[in-house]
C-alpha cells in the first residue's frame, strides 16, 4: 500500500509542516488510501484547496492541484468541474476557510448539487493565522480573539449543508480513521455534491488555549464523544449534548446533479435555436419557395 500511495505524493516535499499530533495528516492519509482503492488516475483527479493548515495538503499531493485563495476553493473547483466534467474534483478546506470567509460559496455549491466532494477539516479554530475564533468553536471555548471564552453559537455544518441542498452529508473523526476512510470513499462515489466533515484535533492553537494540548488525549476525547447516527437516533437531546454524531447523515440519490441539468438545458436551448433558425429561413424565403 505504501508504494501505491506514493504515486499520489510529492515525496520530495516531505516531511510535511503540520504540527505533531495534528489530525490533518491522519485524514489526508485516509484520502490517499481511497485514491488507491478507487484506482483513480492522477491525470484525471484534481484537488482544490483554499488557505489554511488543511489547504497545505495540495502541496504534497501529486495529482492535479490548485492552491487557491481564502474562502474561494469551492468557486474554483466549480470552474474546474464545469470545464472538465470527466475529472474527479475534491476540495480540501477548513472550517474557517469554507464556513466563514467562504460561507456563501459553500451554501451555493450545496444548492447547485454539483458533483464535487468537499472534505472539510473542522479543528474549531484558525490554525495557520493565529488561533482566532472559528464559526464551529463551541460556546465558552477560548481563542486569541475570545480570551475569556467565545459567546456565539457554533454552526452545525452537516445540518447547514444538508439544508442548503447537499445530496450527501457525512461526519467522521480522525480518531476513528477507518470509518473516516469509508465516508470519504462513499462521498467520492456519490454523484452530486458530497460534504464530508472531518473532526480533527489542533493541539497547538486550540488545545493549548483550552487545557487540551496533549494530542493523544484530544484524539481519545473525540473517540469517546463520537456516537453513530444509528445510536444517536435513540438518544435524547440531553444525552446528545457534547456528542459528535458520525456516519452518513444524509444521502439523496434522486437529487438532480447540476451538470446534468445544465447539459439538458443547453440541449433544449440548442434545439429551440435551431427551430427558430428554420422558421427565420422560411420567413425570409421567396414566396415561391415556401410550402
Amino acid at each position: 500500500m505504501t508504494l501505491q500511495i506514493e504515486q499520489y505524493l510529492h515525496t520530495e516535499r516531505l516531511p510535511h509542516i503540520w504540527c505533531p499530533g495534528c489530525g490533518l495528516g491522519i485524514v489526508t492519509g485516509a484520502f490517499l488510501r481511497v485514491l488507491v482503492d478507487l484506482g483513480l488516475e492522477r491525470e484525471n483527479t484534481v484537488v482544490v484547496s483554499g488557505i489554511g493548515c488543511s489547504s497545505r495538503a495540495a502541496n504534497y499531493l501529486d495529482v492535479g492541484t490548485v492552491h487557491s485563495i481564502h474562502g474561494r476553493a469551492l468557486a474554483v473547483a466549480t470552474g474546474v468541474k464545469m470545464a472538465r466534467p470527466g475529472f474527479k474534483v475534491v476540495v480540501f478546506t477548513g472550517d474557517g476557510d469554507a464556513a466563514a470567509i467562504g460561507g456563501n460559496h459553500l451554501i451555493h455549491a450545496c444548492r447547485r448539487n454539483i458533483d464535487i466532494t468537499c472534505i472539510l477539516f473542522n479543528n474549531q479554530t484558525y490554525g495557520m493565522t493565529g488561533g482566532q475564533t472559528a464559526p464551529t468553536m463551541n460556546v465558552g471555548d477560548r481563542s486569541t480573539t475570545a480570551r475569556h471564552g467565545q459567546i456565539e453559537r457554533p454552526f452545525d455544518l452537516c445540518r447547514l449543508t444538508q439544508a442548503a441542498g447537499a445530496s450527501f452529508v457525512a461526519r467522521g473523526v480522525a480518531a476513528n480513521i477507518r470509518e473516516m476512510e469509508k465516508l470519504i470513499k462513499r462521498g467520492m462515489q456519490h454523484v452530486g455534491f458530497s460534504f464530508v466533515e472531518a473532526v480533527v484535533p489542533c493541539p497547538t492553537e486550540f488545545g493549548r488555549r483550552n487545557g487540551m494540548s496533549n494530542p493523544i488525549n484530544m484524539l481519545e476525547d473525540a473517540r469517546a464523544r463520537a456516537v453513530s447516527v444509528v445510536k444517536a437516533a435513540k438518544m435524547s437531546p440531553e444525552e446528545l449534548q457534547g456528542k459528535i454524531v458520525t456516519g452518513v447523515l444524509h444521502e439523496d440519490e434522486s437529487a438532480p446533479e447540476f451538470q446534468q441539468v445544465y447539459a439538458a438545458a443547453a440541449a433544449l436551448q440548442a434545439e429551440a435555436t435551431e427551430a427558430q433558425s428554420q422558421v427565420d429561413d422560411l420567413v425570409k424565403a421567396p414566396a415561391g419557395d415556401k410550402g
